[in-house]
């Protein structure tokens, strides 16, 4: 049981890691918007194209956004 729960977290933790790498993400030519997309609740929050801001880059591409970047942290 403890070998099982490490490996799904460590899996959880390269996750979480490979969807910051994702930044500044693109949308396939041919991307279909997936409303029932499984993202993390993970809060990174990226700014795309037309300034809309996404919680993080997981729902950005979920909804086929373009030209995300990190969002500057709050003042």
């Amino acid at each position: 049981m403890k070998r099982a729960t490490a490996k799904l977290i460590l899996a959880l933790s390269i996750l979480a890691g490979g969807l910051a790498a994702a930044v500044p993400s693109e949308a396939a030519p041919d991307c279909k918007k997936n409303k029932d997309a499984i993202c993390p609740l993970i809060f990174a929050p990226v700014t795309c194209q037309g300034g809309k801001v996404y919680s993080n880059a997981c729902f950005a591409a979920a909804d086929c956004a373009k030209d995300c970047v990190p969002s500057p942290p709050p003042a």
